[in-house]
């Protein structure tokens, strides 16, 4: 079965398009059907095809303009969480780590403390003294930037000379 094009011009489409783009969200979704209910009878699978939206996304828009109710997105539900965040003993442990190891700036010259343990150290401990699984835990660069963030700074491991 073919579906029937609508006679739009290019510039009608693109105007569609960069207006589209613009929006975001419901917004976005309600002004995709919109335009599907003028020019497209309704069908999220007609404007898929000329303009190229995302069929889903249009029929939510429809649905969101027959019933009233328009759905919420939840966009701090995407993405990766904080290492912090999914382990939530994570920072005591690493705490309970480094400060056996750690040291004041001698000078008083600022309030870092001087850890005198590498980040590599620190996820070895933690993965054989604090029982951590070796896929849970973060990478080494990861553990540097957190100990970072926990006012600690690392012991810096010397390359040999050639």
């Amino acid at each position: 079965m073919k579906i029937p094009q609508v006679m739009l011009t290019d510039t009608i489409k693109s105007t569609f398009k960069d207006a589209a783009k613009k929006l975001t969200g419901s917004r976005k979704r309600d002004f995709m059907a919109k335009v599907t209910e003028d020019y497209f009878d309704s069908s999220a699978r007609k404007a898929e095809t000329v303009l190229g939206w995302n069929r889903q996304s249009v029929q939510l828009g429809l649905d969101e303009r027959r019933t009233g109710i328009v759905c919420v997105d939840n966009y701090q539900a995407r993405g990766r969480h904080k290492s912090i965040e999914i382990l939530p003993n994570l920072e005591s442990d690493i705490r309970s780590l480094v400060d056996a190891k750690a040291q004041t700036d001698p000078k008083f010259q600022s309030t870092f403390l001087y850890a005198r343990i590498s980040a590599r150290a620190v996820r070895e401990a933690l993965l054989g003294e604090k029982g951590y699984d070796q896929s849970e835990l973060p990478s080494r660069q990861t553990l540097g930037t957190i100990l970072n963030g926990l006012g600690y700074r690392l012991k810096k491991h010397k390359k040999p000379s050639p």
